[in-house]
């Protein structure tokens, strides 16, 4: 026989094997060896102290211990993230959505432009690019090379050994861990990352519940509404904290709907047999603190900053034009916004949120932009004579115009953070998902499930809050 024969037997007879069969050999395996470990191997207790990795590894991977510990350490990411970004947003807004706009418009006046094109390359291309600027860069600058000194150091793999116990019993792949570690910088990463998983059943779980896991477009919205009326109601010494731990709520809110979700659909559609696998944790590593800036600030911000202006950009334009093109009347953005309001109000949310996810379908980073750009269109002007335009973007005028120009309360902040969490994915994503399955069926299922969830918790969210008396 042939090699290429050969291959093509054992290829035959491996589809042949009964499910599970990988793992109980791997079993088997890992039992014999335990048993002669036993046998012939005698461990010699010399008095000598624990390595300094024994010791890391007893605390960050202990059944609670280990939690305990993620948690703070997310915490203080994020809290130090919050804290540190103000200032730099508050310089930024004054510096290219106050100065750098209106010495636009300066320039512009004396030039034969035509209002129209003043407007939509200058309050819409222009401004809604200043805004993803102003609000984005901070937060992902400082949150960035932290979160990869973790990475570096050589904690995330902890994690995931941490996590690999609660997807087992949720009837998901202990790999599912890493793939949801890597949709915490960009879903379509994630949903690549699920390739390391052998099982189909197993992968499409993994696949349909990444987008759980809060990417980098989200964080900003997190963040902004953490810091502006979660951290609002703390004395200010306190805001901080509480606007951080506002954050990680929802970023392990969603690895719990998460394990939930698998667990529903290992139960029901994929039902299945958990697979197992060794998860080799690699040795810590000292951080190399310039080369982790170097590619945090390079290959993370600056990328993620790209794609948010090029997609901001069109969005601005677009934002603009539905603003300032009038049917019978009013403009097509007030008619939208009229259209979505009833189901705004439902989910705690309004009809300028809804529209705005629906423009931002291409880029999650655009929301925040989009909200403020159509609030201040179509709410009253707050800060300029010329309608729509906003002269300077701190936290405190970003709160004045949600909650004076926008009709915001507590309820809205707090459901849009959960919505954020729970919606559809990007339009990259959804396109990763479809070349990872090539299935209608599970594109579609990954897109609209998450959504429908979104819906269901926000209009619970709601209505236990207007019968609360909360809202």
């Amino acid at each position: 026989m042939t090699s290429s024969s050969i291959l093509d037997h054992a290829a035959r007879l491996r589809h042949d094997l009964p499910e599970g069969f990988r793992d109980e050999v791997v079993e088997s395996l890992y039992s014999d060896a335990a048993r002669i470990t036993e046998t012939s191997v005698t461990e010699r207790h010399d008095g000598t102290k624990p390595t300094l990795d024994r010791v890391l590894d007893r605390a960050l991977t202990h059944r609670v211990w280990g939690f305990v510990v993620m948690g703070l350490l997310f915490f203080g990411v994020f809290w130090f993230t919050i804290s540190g970004a103000a200032g730099p947003s508050s310089l930024l807004s004054s510096v290219l959505v106050d100065y750098g706009h209106s010495r636009l418009h300066a320039l512009a006046a004396p030039l034969p432009i035509p209002d129209w094109a003043t407007g939509l390359l200058l309050d819409g291309v222009y401004l809604s690019t200043a805004w993803v600027v102003a609000v984005m860069l901070p937060p992902m600058a400082i949150f960035f090379p932290l979160f990869t000194l973790l990475e570096d150091f050589g904690y995330l793999p902890r994690v995931a050994f941490n996590l690999d116990r609660l997807f087992a019993k949720a009837g998901a792949h202990g790999k599912q861990s890493l793939s949801m570690m890597m949709g915490y910088g960009c879903n379509a990463a994630g949903v690549t990352a699920t390739r390391i998983i052998d099982s189909r059943r197993e992968r499409l779980i993994a696949i349909i519940t990444n987008n759980f896991s809060v990417c980098n477009g989200r964080w900003p919205t997190l963040i902004l509404m953490g810091t502006i009326f979660i951290g609002a109601l703390a004395p200010p010494a306190l805001a901080g904290v509480i606007a951080a731990g506002s954050v990680v709520t929802v970023a392990f809110l969603g690895v719990l709907v998460t394990l939930l979700v698998s667990w529903a659909l290992s139960k029901t559609v994929l039902r299945g047999h958990s697979s197992t696998y060794s998860l080799e944790l690699p040795p810590y590593r000292p951080p190399k603190v310039w080369r982790t800036l170097y590619t945090s600030l390079i290959d993370r911000t600056l990328k993620v900053l790209r794609r948010a202006v090029v997609m901001a950009a069109p969005a601005g334009a677009v934002v603009w034009l539905i603003s300032n093109v009038t049917v019978a009347d009013a403009s097509i953005a007030a008619h939208l916004v009229g259209a979505l309001d009833p189901l705004g109000w439902v989910l705690g949310l309004n009809g300028i949120i809804l529209l705005a996810y629906v423009v931002a379908i291409p880029a999650n980073e655009i929301i925040i932009p989009t909200i403020l750009m159509l609030t201040m269109t179509l709410g009253p002007n707050l800060f300029d004579a010329q309608q729509g335009v906003m002269l300077e973007l701190g936290t405190a005028q970003t709160h004045t115009v949600l909650t004076q120009a926008g009709g915001w309360t507590l309820l809205t902040a707090v459901n849009l953070m959960l919505f954020s969490l729970l919606h559809n994915p990007c339009s990259t994503t959804i396109l990763t998902i479809w070349n990872e399955t090539k299935s209608p069926k599970w594109t579609t299922v990954a897109t609209l499930l998450p959504i429908g969830l979104g819906f269901a918790v926000t209009g619970m969210t709601a209505t236990v809050a207007r019968l609360a008396g909360w809202a």
